[in-house]
């Protein structure tokens, strides 16, 4: 887990770039009936977007209030550090996943009509389980993995 304030952006931007893309391949491949392979090349033209609100909102309001509830259940140091990474990812996929399912909903569907709201709750309930699959199963482990050898290797030079 980060330990410096620039750690923390480096862990975000990491983090959110790999649940980002994730979730946009996986949205595409709901939109068009399947996966297919084009959608891997496709989900990087909506990463720039999705990306900076994704980091926007992991930084200023989604991480700061999961970090508060999970410190609340499980103290740093004292209980074992995986509950406090389960917590920690459990609660970002539930708040973020209706935070981003709003803004691709609004930039990316054909809701600009009457049926914003029931489009919006729908990409939220779809969204929902392969956020908190792909947070605890995918990309928090592999983000993990990857900072950590990163920070070991450069406790090494």
């Amino acid at each position: 887990m980060p330990q410096t304030k620039k750690q923390e952006i480096v862990y975000t931007v990491m983090m959110v770039c790999v649940m980002v893309y994730g979730m946009v391949c996986y949205n595409i491949a709901l939109d068009v009936g399947g996966m297919q392979n084009f959608i891997f090349a496709a989900a990087l033209s909506e990463l720039p977007i999705m990306g900076v609100i994704g980091f926007l909102l992991d930084t200023f309001l989604v991480g700061p209030t999961a970090m508060r509830i999970a410190t609340g259940w499980f103290t740093p140091g004292k209980d074992k550090q995986v509950f406090l990474v389960a917590a920690i990812s459990c609660l970002s996929a539930w708040m973020m996943c209706p935070l981003m399912s709003f803004f691709a909903t609004l930039f990316f569907k054909d809701s600009h009509n009457a049926n914003f709201f029931a489009m919006w709750v729908q990409t939220t309930a779809m969204n929902y389980p392969t956020a908190f699959l792909w947070q605890l199963c995918g990309a928090g482990p592999l983000v993990r993995f990857v900072f950590g050898k990163g920070l070991a290797a450069m406790k090494k030079k």
